[in-house]
């Protein structure tokens, strides 16, 4: 995989999906950023199936996002699109609006949107880790501080890091590196929102078969991948999708502070 493979997300207008409204919506409300593809997507999807009006943010590919909405809306459930550029403190306060006046009110953040750029650190440009950095670290932070100051009693924040925070595999560097700061913002928010009955976790995916992931590889690559994990298979976007449905419901009320690490088995 080249070292300038990232996946990019960036510009900003807002977008509701003309088969959905919001006549109907239910009690409970979740903003997916990066919510037009991939993990975003299937999460998105399945906090809709468990009951949720569902704030769909993208970036860039409008297509996608109204996808989403779309196949959420065919199994009965309510979601908007919403563009925003998650770096940007501006546009991210203005999505949380909506979502407000929209549905009433925010229980749960997802924030799924992110970059990847795979390069040794000897070779990587600094534009790219900027780049990257800017949308996995940033962003995060911006949308975990509206996250804190919006969500009800009751709600959750969900980031995303990665398996390979722990398994070190050369080339990710830049990457794992941007989701251990995630960690660490997860870590101390949970304690920031003490008494406030609001979880805060993240979600640390191992190999998942999406685009982002399968970019750029061989299948001899992908195939040693898929038997990383003692069930020696690639993790699906539903799987993930699985686990920030737990985090996001009643079952999953007494994990706080914690990193969930998804991936079939394979070593911390």
């Amino acid at each position: 995989m080249g070292k300038r493979n990232i996946v990019n997300m960036t510009e900003n207008t807002t977008h509701t999906a003309e088969n959905t409204t919001s006549q109907d919506a239910p009690g409970r409300v979740a903003i997916v950023t990066g919510g037009s593809r991939g993990i975003g997507s299937a999460v998105a999807k399945r906090l809709a199936d468990d009951g949720f009006a569902v704030v769909v943010n993208y970036a860039g590919n409008a297509k996608a996002a109204d996808e989403t909405v779309a196949s959420i809306a065919a199994d009965g459930g309510t979601a908007v699109t919403v563009q925003a550029d998650v770096a940007d403190e501006h546009q991210v306060a203005a999505m949380f609006d909506r979502a407000e006046q929209e549905f009433g009110g925010i229980d749960v953040v997802v924030n799924s949107a992110g970059r990847m750029a795979l390069s040794p650190i000897a070779d990587l440009d600094l534009q790219v880790l900027d780049e990257l950095h800017r949308t996995n670290i940033r962003g995060t932070f911006v949308v975990a501080q509206q996250a804190a100051r919006r969500l009800r009693a009751g709600g959750a924040f969900i980031g995303f890091s990665t398996t390979v925070v722990t398994t070190q595999i050369p080339t990710y560097g830049a990457y794992a590196a941007s989701k251990g700061a995630v960690e660490a913002m997860i870590l101390i928010l949970a304690r920031e929102l003490r008494g406030r009955d609001i979880t805060v976790n993240a979600v640390a995916p191992g190999p998942t078969a999406t685009e982002l992931f399968l970019d750029g590889k061989t299948q001899e690559q992908v195939d040693a991948l898929a038997k990383s994990p003692p069930l020696e298979r690639l993790g699906t976007p539903e799987d993930i999708a699985n686990t920030v449905a737990f985090l996001a419901g009643a079952d999953g009320r007494w994990v706080n502070g914690q990193v969930l690490r998804a991936n079939g088995g394979m070593a911390r």
